[in-house]
């Protein structure tokens, strides 16, 4: 059992992302800490510019209230961050700064430059300090 998870969730992959929260769920000891983690890409200049909105702050909502509203539907006391950047580094300072023990991220389905477990996956198992678990 795990102390502190980091659940990394895509909510383009709620799908996935539902399925490693429940995974999470059995694998955090009691008194646990589940955190769940959503990285929102930058916006390119050029797209920021001419946009009206502040499309970074938008994407930050949504993907908040996509994930709360996750947790309560489960039935789950997590806490969610919002970051912004890219995902990997984002996922990886998360981890560090929340101290966890565990990363939990699903795997996508990979193209011919990442066929085996996908790029942000690749750069978490690289580099994560702590231990990591994809889920395919």
């Amino acid at each position: 059992m795990y102390e502190k998870i980091i659940v990394a969730i895509d909510t383009v992959q709620m799908d996935k992302g539902e399925r490693i929260l429940r995974r999470a769920m059995r694998m955090v000891a009691p008194g646990g800490a589940l955190i769940l983690v959503n990285a929102v890409e930058d916006v390119p200049a050029y797209i920021a510019v001419s946009e009206p909105i502040d499309l970074a702050v938008a994407a930050r909502k949504a993907a908040d209230e996509t994930l709360t509203a996750l947790c309560e539907r489960l039935g789950v006391n997590a806490h969610v961050e919002i970051r912004q950047g890219a995902a990997a580094r984002e996922i990886l300072a998360s981890a560090e700064q929340n101290q966890a023990d565990l990363i939990l991220i699903a795997s996508h389905v990979p193209d011919v430059s990442n066929y085996f477990i996908g790029a942000t996956a690749d750069r978490i198992v690289r580099h994560a300090r702590c231990s990591v678990l994809i889920d395919r």
